[in-house]
């Protein structure tokens, strides 16, 4: 093994007699170090660093601020800065490879003597607080192949000398506030297959050469201020060389790119997610689109783009998500979208669409995808298609006769006739269902078909009139028959897995939401009317009020609520018009309000929802949140039970305990208030893909990485200066109630409480009278 290097060696500097007492006690402590060191996992080679690396290493160490004293182990004359002694560091041959110090609040600037470290592999400082430039030495080193750089303050231009790295592979500067052109030569490095530059201030147009290139296959450049033509070279070749572009992830979403759709984009087949979101590119989609065969997700929204919907996009059979929203897309939807069966996500909401949704995409998505479309028909019950009215016979059908008057008599008498018949029918059906009623008022006794009238605990029972049902009235507003109830307008608000919700329109004009559930699911008749007794007795101002429910005469059962004209809260956040804004006292409010009603349902009801999500807190006329679907799955037998937890964790909600134990609890409720807290600081929804994590992971990840400001919807971004304390109290509650250890998570009461001091309601009365935007009154939406 050799213990000195063969030049630039601390020891080459000494004199003859001193260098040999020094080897021995050299030796010594090479011998310690191998004994006791190094716990880091790599083995070390017994060379000592070289004279050069490690004037280096202090010219970096100078020019950082080290508020943890992270670099305290970088001293001495240098023996244990490749033993592994020296934090970050790893070394080979006596030169360092690798510098990895990230998350250690380092802060001061990279010294441009970084670039003397002429070995140096990776280095990888994110997570930081450094600002400064990039130094440009960096580009000199021959073996850099990981620089990773991102979540600090870096400032400046990026150095072109970065391209000259002929082994980079990784480059990621994202999240800094680095500015000026994204150099061309960065593409120059032909084994580079990472680049993210995201979140910075870049300006310029994208270079042609990295649309060109045939090694990347992650480019990310979203959030800056690039502009000008999205340019129609990707995947071609600036030289003879035809090797195929490798790319799969593209992102240049939020930015003020131009110019239409770039064609090119078919050429890219090994692509798996673009999104060209948030720019001003126009132009109409190309068929060819087809080609990207491994395509997942595909975002173009907020765009100008026009013309129709490619038929071929319904060829991309592993597309998951598609949002197109926000453009300027004309004609029908292409019933080939339906043959999508793995997508998750669909929106083409506010464009010039027109004609019917076919009927698998409005049973499989709600409203929110479709709404904005003047002319789109058939995706919810307030928006039927007008009956067409049938063609007119060919002159080749025809029989060429022109009817006679004596014709036309006889076919306007049988026409009277029918019309005259159908009117007798129900006058005839109208005197029968009064019948009961009659002899009810006479003391007559009800009919063997007939439900006795009664009085039971929960409520009054009363006759279905020829029905044979019973409705069962708690204490409310309204009052109505059960023949009221089942000859009401009804129009469907959406499905679930208990059932299928209502709006019903009753005789007198006034509404009220009934749920009609699944007859397989429900428990049986006893069992069933002692529980929902329990419920109809819960009454609190953030609750949504059961009012009645009737059992009819063949099992069907259905539940009356309150309606709740401003829809749901999902609703209200994700689908709203981009001129509706919602400020931060009106959200902090609707926290408060769930909060109050999920600590009711726990301490004084002793109800677990199991089931809460942003669909099920609906809104009333003051966007006052009001939870719903409390306590059906004690309606439900236990299948239905494990059937409702899938779908919360389907769409984000559900605590991880959950696909064990198989059984909600206080804390698991607690788990979905803090997303759904989330989801209100973020303004995402937890159903979005995320860099491939949950909203909770994603958002603490940020957190970690000291990214706090790029969490809040951009909306929040006006109330920081007056309510940022607020705010990040809020987010580091809902990251306590999303804590993967259920036992560390707070309950209801302690999040009540918490909400309380981080905005006294002193404060919220006397900030609330910020006027909120109007928000058009929304259809009501169902649990989901």
């Amino acid at each position: 093994m050799e213990f000195i290097t063969k030049d630039q060696s601390f020891l080459d500097q000494k004199p003859l007699a001193s260098r040999r007492s020094f080897f021995l006690l050299h030796l010594i402590t090479i011998i310690l170090l191998l004994l006791v060191s190094p716990s880091s996992g790599q083995a070390w080679d017994g060379v000592v660093i070289t004279q050069a690396d490690y004037q280096g290493l202090q010219a970096v160490k100078q020019e950082f601020i080290d508020p943890r004293g992270v670099l305290r182990s970088w001293n001495g004359s240098g023996f244990t800065a490749c033993s592994g002694g020296w934090a970050g560091i790893k070394c080979a041959q006596g030169q360092v490879i690798v510098i990895q110090l990230p998350w250690k609040s380092l802060g001061g600037r990279i010294s441009e003597k970084i670039g003397q470290l002429q070995a140096l592999r990776k280095l990888s400082l994110h997570d930081n607080n450094l600002g400064g430039s990039i130094p440009l030495s960096l580009g000199l080193i021959p073996n850099l192949r990981g620089l990773q750089l991102f979540n600090n303050r870096l400032t400046g231009s990026i150095p072109a000398s970065l391209g000259a790295s002929r082994f980079l592979q990784t480059l990621d500067l994202s999240n800094n506030l680095l500015s000026e052109s994204i150099p061309p030569s960065l593409a120059d490095s032909t084994k580079l297959l990472r680049l993210n530059l995201s979140f910075n201030s870049l300006s310029g147009q994208v270079p042609v050469s990295l649309t060109r290139s045939s090694s990347l296959q992650f480019l990310s450049l979203d959030h800056n201020n690039l502009s000008g033509p999205v340019l129609d070279t990707w995947g071609s070749s600036s030289t003879n060389n035809t090797s195929p572009s490798l790319l799969r992830v593209l992102s240049l979403d939020h930015n003020t790119l131009s110019g239409p759709f770039p064609f090119s984009i078919c050429n890219l087949l090994d692509l798996q997610d673009f999104s060209f979101s948030h720019n001003r590119i126009s132009g109409t989609l190309p068929s060819e689109l087809s080609k990207l065969t491994k395509l997942r997700t595909m975002d173009i929204s907020s765009n100008s783009v026009s013309g129709q919907i490619p038929e071929t996009l319904g060829d991309i059979s592993s597309l998951t998500r598609l949002d197109l929203s926000q453009n300027k897309l004309t004609g029908e939807i292409p019933v080939s979208i339906t043959d999508l069966k793995s997508l998750t996500f669909f929106n083409v909401s506010y464009n010039n669409l027109s004609g019917p949704v076919p009927t698998l995409l409005s049973q499989k998505f709600n409203s929110t995808s479709f709404v904005g479309n003047l002319e789109l028909c058939g995706y919810s019950v307030s928006t039927p298609c007008p009956t067409l009215n049938p063609p007119p016979p060919s002159p080749e059908k025809s029989s060429g006769r022109n009817l006679s008057t004596k014709d036309i008599i006889l076919i306007a008498s049988g026409a009277l006739l029918i019309v005259m018949f159908i009117l007798v029918f129900v006058l005839l059906c109208c005197l029968l269902r009064k019948k009961p009623d009659k002899s009810k008022a006479k003391g007559a006794e009800a009919g063997p078909g007939v439900a006795a009238t009664k009085t039971e605990k929960g409520g009054e029972a009363e006759t279905g009139g020829e029905t044979g049902g019973k409705l069962v009235h708690f204490d409310g507003p309204m009052a109505f028959t059960a023949d009221d109830l089942l000859c009401a307008t009804a129009e469907i608000m959406g499905k679930s897995t208990y059932g299928t919700v209502y709006k019903a329109t009753l005789e007198d004009g006034s509404q009220v939401a009934v749920k009609r559930l699944r007859e397989k699911i429900t428990k049986g008749q006893k069992e069933f009317e002692n529980e929902i007794n329990v419920l109809g007795r819960i009454r609190h101002p953030n609750l949504l009020a059961l009012r009645a429910y009737y059992l009819g005469p063949k099992g069907e059962k259905l539940v009356v609520f309150d309606y709740m004209s401003r829809g749901n809260l999902a609703t209200f956040l994700h689908a709203r018009g981009p001129d509706v804004h919602i400020n931060w006292p009106t959200r902090m409010s609707l926290i408060k309000g769930m909060a109050r009603g999920l600590f009711y349902l726990h301490t004084h009801a002793n109800v677990i929802h199991g089931n809460l999500t942003s669909s099920n807190v609906l809104l009333d006329e003051n966007n006052n949140a009001k939870i719903s679907d409390y306590g059906l799955s004690r309606l439900m037998i236990t299948a239905a039970g494990s059937s409702v937890i899938a779908t919360a964790s389907a769409l984000g909600y559900r605590a991880p305990e959950l696909s064990k134990l198989k059984k909600a609890n206080t804390k698991t409720d607690v788990y979905s208030l803090g997303v759904i807290i989330l989801e209100l600081l973020t303004g995402k929804s937890p159903s979005e893909a995320l860099n491939g994590v949950d909203l909770p992971q994603w958002v603490a990840t940020a957190v970690k990485e000291e990214s706090t400001n790029e969490v809040f919807d951009v909306e929040l971004l006006n109330d920081v200066n007056t309510m940022g304390d607020e705010l990040l109290n809020t987010l580091k509650l809902a990251l306590h109630c999303v804590d993967p250890t259920p036992s560390t998570r707070p309950e209801a009461q302690q999040v009540m409480t918490q909400l309380g001091e981080i905005r006294p309601e002193e404060m919220a009365e006397a900030t609330t009278s910020e006027p909120l935007i109007d928000v058009p009154e929304a259809s009501a939406s169902t649990s989901r």
